[in-house]
């Protein structure tokens, strides 16, 4: 999904300085400058470093206490920062708690703003000094601004790694209680990061009990599958077993149905790619959109139901094949290839988190068709029904979101401080599946 090109807007004066500077500043030539000058350049550009990152933090934790976000559509600046500015989730939490804890830390706050604390070290006080202990600490008489001042003489001081050990005497000062006992499997999570290539990094943590089960499912699974000469190492075994696990739900059917849809692996890939034994690269596209070699999907073939989608030339599926399902089901089948997600602007959540919008309504006379179907994600759905608006553009082949003042909603390029485009190094990605005849 191609997000809206921005129209020029150039930032404000005392930005548009600061950037003329560092773009002057990155032409300077380097081959003369000698290891101190290189030194001293390295420690001077830190500092603008951290100088930019506090005041984005400050700029994006008013532009919250202000709801700025709902002028584009969106909950939030965590959004707003991945949709519009394209930082990652974690990221864009970053800055945000960032710009929160300077707000109630103002010792901690006037330090970043001469460039004197990077951002790593702002994580770590908001990590251990959260909100609530600094209510409790409020709540309790101690004296607040005397913490803050111990927290910034020691990231600005010679000692400056010792900050977790400090904040947290400092916490344990504030609460020698510690928090509230709490229902242990509160603190379970799963965090599955996609990368480029479409391999998955997990990190979590489970409770005791919680860890006991999926420990006992997965040592069961990779117990079985144990064999005379097997060489892999129980960390493989173990992400074999969790992968197999997935297999047999998937395989039974009797994981709920989401969206009217069972889940499902899903992969797009042309007939004469899937029939090639010696395998395609980047021939298959999976339902997350990642681009694999045709060896995965001829993997996943060998047990699964096979969908027909036929694409007309401009690349939007026509005619889905009867897989037994009712046909708003292939609709939506339809609608996920062509979208991906959800297509309000600068929204990126994935296709399973989305319902099947009808743009005209079909009390109003709109057909249920592909034209007429756009996968919009619960919030913006909401949103739509309410103001916003979306529609399809065909000479850019992409979706376009309208502000309920009429006014669309653009995302990137960055314009330099004149207001012009800059060039645009972006290519266009190769059609997934190249025309064989050329």
């Amino acid at each position: 999904m191609t997000a809206a090109r921005r129209l020029p807007q150039p930032p404000p004066d005392d930005v548009t300085a600061v950037i003329d500077a560092l773009l002057a500043a990155a032409g300077a030539e380097l081959g003369e400058a000698s290891s101190a000058q290189l030194l001293d350049r390295a420690r001077g550009l830190a500092r603008v470093v951290n100088l930019a990152q506090a005041e984005l933090s400050r700029v994006v934790a008013r532009a919250e206490t202000q709801e700025a976000a709902a002028a584009d559509g969106l909950t939030g600046m965590r959004p707003w920062l991945r949709g519009h500015v394209g930082a990652t989730g974690p990221e864009a939490a970053a800055v945000l708690a960032a710009g929160r804890l300077l707000e109630r830390m103002p010792v901690l706050g006037a330090a970043a703003a001469q460039g004197a604390v990077t951002m790593g070290q702002l994580g770590v006080v908001g990590r251990i000094l959260t909100a609530d202990v600094w209510a409790t600490g409020a709540a309790g008489g101690i004296d607040l601004p005397a913490m803050d001042q111990v927290v910034t003489d020691t990231i600005t001081g010679d000692h400056p790694r010792t900050l977790t050990q400090v904040c947290q005497r400092i916490a344990d000062t504030i609460d020698p209680d510690g928090p509230p006992p709490v229902d242990p499997t509160a603190g379970r999570f799963l965090r599955i990061t996609r990368r480029t290539d479409g391999t998955r990094a997990l990190r979590g943590s489970l409770d005791a009990a919680g860890g006991e089960k999926v420990e006992a499912a997965l040592e069961a699974i990779a117990a079985a599958g144990r064999c005379e000469g097997d060489l892999r190492t129980r960390d493989q075994r173990s992400a074999d077993a969790l992968v197999q696990l997935a297999d047999l739900h998937l395989a039974l059917g009797d994981l709920p149905v989401l969206r009217k849809v069972r889940p499902q692996l899903a992969a797009v890939i042309q007939l004469e790619d899937l029939a090639d034994p010696t395998g395609v690269a980047a021939a298959a596209r999976l339902g997350s959109g990642v681009t694999v070699s045709s060896l995965v999907a001829r993997q996943a073939a060998c047990d699964a139901d096979i969908a027909r989608i036929v694409l007309g030339p401009d690349s939007l599926p026509l005619d889905v094949g009867r897989a037994q399902r009712l046909v708003p089901a292939h609709i939506r089948r339809a609608a996920e290839v062509r979208d991906g997600g959800c297509v309000f602007t600068g929204c990126h959540n994935p296709a399973w988190m989305c319902d099947a919008h009808h743009v005209v309504h079909w009390i109003d006379g709109g057909a249920t068709s592909l034209e007429n179907t756009a996968l919009l994600c619960e919030r913006h759905h909401t949103q739509v029904h309410h103001g916003f608006t979306i529609r399809w553009d065909p000479d850019q082949g992409r979706w376009r979101t309208h502000r309920p003042d009429g006014t669309e909603i653009l995302i990137g390029p960055m314009t330099d401080t004149r207001g012009d485009p800059l060039p645009d190094l972006h290519t266009e990605d190769p059609p997934l599946f190249a025309d064989r005849r050329t």
